[in-house]
């Protein structure tokens, strides 16, 4: 089982069902397209740099620590979006720290199981 956060640039929403919205959009526009993968924006690369720097990629991982249920992390960036699981069991730690990453990049975090912008 993983705990999936999706993480975007862009104004802030104004609440957690215009944030909805926009994550439904990104997804169907960046990730459930037949068009070809667009690459990550600046930013995006630069918030999954920031969090390796805290856990190693998950294909680099010799010991086990890493929250990422995928590899490599950037391969879940499309664009302006990384929409990326993690591992159940690690999910409060990592998409806390997701989180306060992304705030201090001025990026959107948004939880869709429970549908709600994070921090």
């Amino acid at each position: 089982m993983s705990y999936d956060l999706a993480v975007w640039e862009g104004e802030r929403s104004e609440d957690d069902a215009a944030a909805a919205q926009c994550f439904r959009g990104l997804y169907d526009r960046f990730v459930d397209t037949e068009e070809p993968t667009v690459p990550p924006a600046e930013r995006i690369a630069a918030f999954v740099a920031a969090l390796l720097e805290r856990w190693p990629d998950l294909a680099e991982d010799d010991d086990d620590t890493a929250p990422w249920s995928t590899a490599p992390l950037i391969g879940e960036a499309r664009g302006p979006l990384i929409y990326f699981p993690m591992r159940w069991s690690m999910a409060d730690e990592a998409s806390a720290h997701a989180a306060e990453v992304a705030a201090s990049m001025g990026l959107n975090c948004f939880d869709p199981q429970a549908r709600r912008l994070r921090p």
